[in-house]
């Protein structure tokens, strides 16, 4: 990058203790976001997303725990903060958009006095300013009849209307960066496009930069202007979105794409192709790449230790041996749930 990133993750490993011992979520994951740009984080359940968001915020509870790196934002090692400052810096400068509004949100209190909470408790506004400013805030994330519904508790509302009371609590006291977890997920296909359109004209409007989280790649296409993959908590490649979703290097992008209607219609298959096997358990990863049971590209190397990050592009980066130079690359190795005959 060439300029500063409002955000940079350098090294951030988050673990769990587990009784066979500690086990990483999040393993040694570096990325940044630049002020005004949307980078997606996407990977399948499992792949350490959500802790990450978590780990930013240093909302991990016990077991899990950070152990190492720096969450440098605004200049400021977020890892190394008192929890008093923590707090000042939670929804005041990086805000959380959570995936259930119907949990996130208070079912006891009404919407307009959780938004104006969030104003009160950083003494943004006093209380009957910031009831005023709820009204505003339930207006623009495009709630009709906004003096009303202000009073309504969450159970009277919508999923996508919980949504969108989620996103006017998270710009209330514009923050510089919004973490948007899954925020599409428990919505309808025709809702997902107008909570991602709201998303986009509140980033526009408010002048934020977006950690968008998701699994799905059509929302990430459709939104973010960079992308990290995620796979066992590691990010295994990173780069522009129009050059990955063109030209993906890593063997777990191109098999997310070819999973999706369209991308392996693209390259010739009559058939959604899948990617066998799951995403290994926390604490049971396999040696080396995490990823090399699944491949259809692995060979001995694979097995040995973690790849490193190899250039493979403008700002376009992947983590896997098909891109050193120095290694020779002997026939590939059997996946143990390597497809049958006829299959690749």
């Amino acid at each position: 990058m060439t300029e500063t990133p409002l955000l940079s993750v350098e090294g951030l490993t988050t673990v769990f203790d587990l009784p066979g011992g500690p086990a990483p979520a999040v393993d040694g994951i570096s990325f940044g976001i630049r002020a005004g740009e949307t980078l997606g984080l996407v990977g399948e359940s499992g792949s350490g997303k959500s802790v990450t968001a978590l780990s930013i915020l240093r909302l991990v509870r016990p077991p899990g725990r950070i152990t190492s790196g720096a969450i440098r934002f605004k200049g400021r090692d977020l890892a190394r903060l008192s929890e008093r400052d923590m707090q000042s810096v939670r929804g005041a400068e990086i805000s959380l958009i959570f995936q259930e509004p119907m949990t996130a949100l208070n079912p006891v209190f009404t919407i307009g006095d959780q938004i104006a909470e969030t104003l009160i408790v950083h003494g943004r506004a006093s209380r009957a300013e910031a009831l005023g400013r709820a009204v505003e805030l339930v207006r623009a994330v495009r709630i009709p009849d906004a003096e009303s519904r202000v009073r309504d508790y969450p159970h009277q509302l919508s999923g996508g209307m919980r949504q969108r009371v989620l996103i006017a609590m998270a710009i209330a006291c514009q923050p510089s960066l919004v973490i948007a977890d899954e925020p599409t997920t428990a919505l309808d296909v025709t809702i997902q496009a107008q909570v991602l359109d709201l998303l986009r004209d509140m980033k526009a409007t408010f002048n934020l930069s977006l950690l968008l989280i998701t699994h799905d790649l059509g929302v990430i296409a459709e939104t973010a202007d960079r992308v990290a993959v995620m796979y066992a908590g590691r990010i295994v490649e990173t780069g522009p979105v129009r050059e990955i979703l063109r030209n993906p290097q890593h063997p777990y992008t191109r098999g997310l794409l070819a999973s999706i209607p369209g991308g392996a219609q693209a390259s010739g298959a009559r058939r959604l192709a899948a990617i066998e096997g799951s995403v290994p358990l926390l604490g049971a990863l396999p040696a080396g790449c995490a990823f090399h049971p699944r491949c259809p590209d692995r060979f001995d190397r694979c097995t040995s230790a973690p790849p490193p990050d190899y250039p493979v592009g403008a700002e376009h980066s992947a983590r896997c041996y098909l891109y050193d130079s120095v290694v020779s690359r002997p026939s590939r190795v059997p996946s143990p749930q390597a497809p049958g005959p006829g299959r690749s």
